[in-house]
């Protein structure tokens, strides 16, 4: 009787437990507080094997981390708090290098305020803080990517819509920084996107995006139920970006964005092209199930 009392107690759980089989992701925190917002590349460990990136938790509370550094590689993850100093900010939700200034990162909230930071070994210094241009009512960000071509910087962003009724906003801008380290931003400009997966009302249309070297978006999308799911998610092939030698920024998307990939049970927020790799590095906030990471080869010229 004893056996069949705990055989069925642990039929109930694996019944009633979300599924998360899939092995190629690799579990990075284990809780609401530990889910990955968003990662940013900072270089190749000493063998060459595998990659540091520092990933941003959308925490509110004082005292909460709000930064760590990942060393990920395939079979195992290394995870190491980093400590903020300066202004706490309110539900990160992305981060990105500065190209050309090592240790500089900008990372975004979900109401747009922009940090630059400097980042060495376990601390980030806040160096300075300024809002996104132009935000719109009710936006709500989770996606930033800096792109840099013909000697110009250039910044994307976007509202990551809600359902049929609300596409994503995908804002796009050129990028200077104020001898004080302030980023300043030139004439922004608007497209709706609209994802092809997920498709209920709670898909978030672009939860994430990072730029190949070549110009292409790559955009994830993710569906929401809830602290426990579930969760869907998606990264396509979204358009593509270009900045002229004057520094002008043209976005195309795509009418019909392709789909690269799709993976229930997970909520996608972070999509990070690894430098010199047709490998992107994906991120979950899972909310009460965590975060995970898995590299796919999304990145291709």
């Amino acid at each position: 009787m004893a056996w069949l009392t705990a055989a069925s107690a642990l039929l109930t759980t694996l019944c009633t437990a979300p599924a998360r089989a899939d092995s190629a992701w690799q579990k990075v925190g284990g809780d609401v507080r530990s889910g990955v917002s968003g990662l940013a590349y900072e270089g190749r460990t000493s063998s060459g094997s595998g990659v540091d990136v520092l990933a941003v938790h959308d925490n509110k509370g004082a005292g909460q981390k709000r930064l760590s550094r990942i060393t990920h590689w395939e079979g195992a993850d290394g995870i190491s708090p980093i400590t903020w100093d300066g202004p706490e900010p309110v539900d990160l939700e992305a981060i990105e290098a500065i190209p050309g200034m090592p240790g500089e990162y900008l990372a975004v909230t979900g109401r747009g305020i922009v940090y630059r930071l400097k980042v060495t070994g376990p601390k980030a210094t806040v160096v300075d803080y300024s809002p996104l241009p132009g935000i719109g009512e009710g936006d709500d960000f989770e996606s930033f990517a800096l792109v840099s071509q013909n000697g110009k910087l250039a910044v994307l962003w976007a509202d990551r819509g809600a359902g049929a009724d609300r596409p994503a906003t995908l804002y796009a801008a050129p990028l200077t920084f104020a001898p004080w380290g302030q980023p300043q931003f030139g004439t922004v400009t608007r497209r709706a996107y609209q994802a092809a997966y997920p498709t209920g009302d709670g898909t978030r249309h672009i939860s994430d995006i990072s730029v190949t070297d070549s110009g292409r978006i790559i955009a994830s999308s993710a569906a929401d139920a809830g602290d426990d799911g579930p969760f869907d998610s998606a990264v396509s092939d979204a358009g593509r970006v270009s900045v002229s030698a004057a520094g002008r920024v043209r976005v195309t998307l795509a009418a019909s964005p392709s789909v690269l990939g799709t993976f229930p049970e997970y909520k996608i927020e972070a999509v990070e092209c690894l430098p010199g790799s047709t490998d992107a590095l994906l991120g979950t906030d899972d909310e009460n199930l965590g975060g995970y990471v898995r590299t796919m080869p999304f990145c291709e010229a």
